[in-house]
């Protein structure tokens, strides 16, 4: 199983996204982020596989996050 954490600041492709991949047998979104520091938050607490992130985000960018 991949787990993943998606940070994206625009609401409607965040869900999207998000919706999407839950669809896959072998993927599920353990966490999804509206901005850079919550997704900083949620990667400590869940350890996901894999970490999709904006680079434009508000409070601190997905540069920065990573």
């Amino acid at each position: 199983m991949i787990r993943i954490v998606i940070a994206e600041d625009q609401r409607l492709l965040l869900g999207a996204l998000a919706s999407l991949l839950d669809l896959e047998e072998d993927m599920q979104v353990v966490g999804t982020a509206g901005n850079g520091k919550d997704a900083v938050k949620l990667v400590k607490l869940h350890r996901p596989d894999i970490c999709i992130m904006d680079i434009e985000m508000p409070m601190m960018n997905g540069l920065e996050a990573a």
